[in-house]
């Protein structure tokens, strides 16, 4: 592993004890799961405790919001109440960053997530995430985009007003400092 992506000992101790107490305040997200077995689960994936690390860096307050029923594996997403402060103010992928003519951001969204080792949430994962609470009542977040939306120069980006998910569309391109992204990670 690229030793820039491993925590130190006394970081990793400091983001399982955040996580930990994340865990235990907010049950209704993992109703049933045991901060146990996550622990456990996250002490043997140093890299993806050092994504984990990148979530919580960036603010976007990662926790459990279920677990993979085919692999066992525990499902993380970020639970910041607005889109993450450290991703907002990015267009959607490095195409639509190149193609910017002016005043282009510092990032994209989809780069970022991979250089973080997360995914981007799809539209139905932010729908779930919205049954766990509202988020993005102020913000806006990308999501995955579905190809044939992406080569027209379109991405899709969601938030939750009036008590429901709103699902749109912009180009690729645009990004506002309220727009981020969310993201999850299976460990």
């Amino acid at each position: 592993m690229d030793s820039k992506k491993k925590l130190s000992p006394e970081q990793a101790e400091a983001l399982l004890s955040t996580l930990k107490t994340r865990f235990e305040k907010n049950m209704s997200r993992h109703k049933g799961l045991k901060w146990a077995d996550v622990r456990e689960r996250l002490e043997a994936g140093a890299k993806k405790l050092w994504s984990l690390y990148e979530m919580e860096n960036t603010g976007g307050e990662p926790d459990v919001v279920g677990q993979d029923k085919k692999t066992g594996e525990y499902v993380f997403c970020d639970c910041s109440a607005e889109s993450p402060k450290g991703r907002r103010s990015l267009c959607y992928d490095r195409k639509a960053q190149e193609e910017r003519k002016e005043h282009k951001p510092k990032d994209n969204a989809v780069d970022m997530a991979e250089a973080m080792g997360i995914t981007l949430l799809t539209e139905e994962q932010y729908r779930a995430l919205q049954e766990l609470g509202p988020f993005d009542t102020k913000s806006s977040s990308w999501v995955q985009t579905p190809a044939d939306i992406r080569k027209h120069g379109g991405a899709v980006f969601c938030d939750y007003r009036y008590g429901r998910v709103f699902l749109y569309h912009n180009g690729a391109e645009s990004y506002y400092a309220a727009r981020g992204f969310r993201g999850t990670l299976n460990v």
